[in-house]
């Protein structure tokens, strides 16, 4: 046998065998690179566990934010900020040669869409190319961000071996992909199984170790395979979305209400899982990723049928929604959308948070202004509009005040996202019409149909 090869295999052996001993003895520090709603539960977990954490992002502001115990994140109030810092073992810096610190660098970075329903992975370039500057041996490299199969293989590893050290080697690299689901009551960091994938027995040793502090690791072969599990999730939920959507538009047809139907199908005990019909898609995952692998499926020749007609069906939900505000306008107020004033109530894609990325609402609103209308929001967990890189016009919007007398002024009101903190006895009461696409208002539906539409 090669002596060059025993040297390397005893070189990975033995870097795999001291890091799971730190790992146990919760002797290591966790860089998490991008300490957003990812990686800010993911340095809580690590904290919680007993381990150092080093958060690095650009954006100063959250540093700063970190460091005086004021949150960014709704569901991640000041005083947990201030507990991760009283252990002492927390630490947040905008400085990449800090990186160099941590034993484990966990990448938690946006992977968007182009505008042709393209990825772009070039925050994944860019931030592994500033790892690649201060990489050292011993530290192994994760990427959590969703992307399509093949990434941490053919763009993460040549990049970081641009330092001269060798992958599996002198250093380890593995793909654990984030299964955060902000503001879910039922589970959190700790109680979500995480899929752990390398390339290299030693390196599954190394990153199932390190997430076994925090969680129940689930470790797949390889690379490849904790990519596509991402994406295997996150398109069975889109085709599911777009069934029920679709079946939503069918049974109105029928005159038939899709929300009780759903709730009688739910009265089987095995066969069935609801979901539920909405706006359009919203949220960081389901209306990104299951185009990563349409586009990696191209590549490799395959047709991706059924997840391009299920991404069509969502997507053309917001426009019906607007449709539904025009009839609704039209004849029950004798009202055109141009010049009307609408009120989006609740700007967040899902209940309960203030987390507005790929929001339908934003969508919504764009729509009703095209068509003229005059349109503002309501949403008790979003004051004002952030800068959004698909909607940089509404940076600045700002929440209205949901009072009776600021109700009357507008002609509808469309319930985007269901909050449970919104007055929707008050909305019922004062708004002339009310365009419902969540079934918010189903315990109205016998005191006030007459001025709900559902959609």
């Amino acid at each position: 046998m090669n002596i060059q090869h025993i040297d390397r295999n005893e070189a990975a052996k033995q870097m795999a065998v001291e890091f799971v001993e730190k790992a146990k003895a919760r002797d290591l520090t966790v860089g998490i690179i991008g300490l957003g709603y990812v990686g800010l539960p993911l340095a809580e977990a690590f904290i919680n566990s007993g381990m150092r954490v080093l958060g690095y992002d650009v954006d100063e502001e959250k540093v700063a934010a970190i460091k005086s115990a004021k949150t960014y994140i709704k569901h991640i109030p000041d005083e947990r900020l201030a507990d991760m810092n009283d252990t002492g073992r927390m630490d947040a810096t905008a400085d990449p040669s800090r990186l160099q610190d941590a034993d484990a660098i966990l990448m938690c970075v946006p992977t968007p869409l182009n505008i042709h329903r393209e990825p772009d992975i070039s925050y994944v370039e860019q931030t592994t190319e500033t790892i690649a500057q201060y990489l050292r041996k011993g530290q192994i490299v994760i990427l959590e961000s969703t992307t399509y199969p093949g990434t941490s293989e053919e763009v993460v590893r040549p990049i970081l071996e641009k330092s001269g050290l060798k992958a599996g080697v002198d250093f380890a690299v593995a793909y654990s992909p984030e299964r955060e689901d902000p503001g879910n009551p039922d589970f959190n960091t700790n109680t979500i199984p995480k899929v752990v994938g390398a390339d290299s027995k030693h390196e599954r040793d190394m990153a199932e170790a390190l997430y076994a502090a925090i969680t129940t690791p689930f470790v797949v072969p390889n690379m490849k395979t904790a990519e596509a599990v991402k994406l295997t999730e996150n398109i069975f939920r889109l085709v599911n979305i777009a069934l029920v959507n679709e079946l939503k538009v069918v049974f109105q047809g029928m005159d038939i209400d899709v929300w009780d139907v759903i709730e009688g199908a739910k009265s089987k005990p095995f066969g069935y899982m609801a979901f539920y019909p909405g706006p359009g898609l919203g949220g960081h995952c389901i209306p990104i990723d299951p185009f990563y692998l349409t586009w990696k499926a191209r590549a490799h020749r395959q047709s991706t049928r059924f997840i391009e007609l299920a991404g069509d069906v969502v997507m053309a939900m917001p426009r019906l929604v607007i449709e539904t505000v025009a009839h609704g306008l039209s004849e029950r107020l004798k009202k055109s959308i141009a010049g009307s004033r609408i009120l989006i109530c609740g700007l967040a894609y899902k209940k309960n948070v203030d987390d507005m990325r790929e929001s339908p609402s934003l969508h919504l609103i764009e729509m009703l202004q095209e068509r003229g209308a005059k349109v503002d929001f309501y949403d008790p967990h979003i004051p004002q509009v952030p800068e959004t890189r698909d909607h940089p016009e509404f940076s600045g919007m700002k929440s209205i005040e949901l009072t009776r007398g600021n109700l009357a002024a507008y002609d509808a009101v469309l319930i985007s996202t269901d909050h449970d903190n919104v007055d929707y006895q008050m909305i019922v009461d004062a708004a002339p019409l009310i365009v419902d696409t969540r079934n918010a208002l189903a315990d109205f539906a016998d005191s006030h149909g007459e001025k709900i539409l559902k959609a």
